[in-house]
């Protein structure tokens, strides 16, 4: 899951939203949210978040962070025209493996370059899923 999805689920959740109204108080429709929270959109435009923020009275460090996390989640890669061409070859090569990279992997590569964490968002804690009860566990 991408920073920005861990992160919105995470506040929602906490303010105790269910997605469709939250779309509904922000002016989107709850089959965007959902795609935002299971990653299958990119971040979305600043205005999402500024809507967030101001509906639901967010903190300025929440703001921060979702603004972070959603930079964090960009797909998109721009490069300058003037890098080397052993740049675009490392990224190639990255590009082929990235869908295969597991998390500690990431981080040594991260440490060999390095690359300090700038993600303020709490991904490795609030990456665990949320485990659906049984109709027997279930109380009423």
């Amino acid at each position: 899951m991408s920073p920005f999805a861990t992160l919105l689920r995470s506040l929602r959740t906490q303010k105790g939203v269910r997605q469709v109204d939250l779309a509904e108080k922000l002016g989107y429709e709850q089959t965007y949210i959902s795609a935002l929270e299971v990653d299958k959109k990119g971040p979305p435009p600043p205005e999402f978040i500024e809507r967030f923020v101001s509906a639901y009275h967010l903190s300025e460090q929440d703001r921060r962070d979702l603004l972070d996390a959603a930079d964090a989640s960009e797909r998109k890669l721009v490069i300058r025209e003037d890098v080397p061409a052993e740049v675009y070859l490392l990224l190639r090569d990255l590009r082929e493996k990235l869908p295969h990279l597991c998390s500690k992997k990431a981080q040594v590569l991260r440490d060999i370059l390095g690359m300090e964490p700038t993600a303020r968002t709490p991904v490795e804690n609030s990456q665990r899923r949320i485990r659906r009860r049984r109709k027997a566990e279930a109380t009423m």
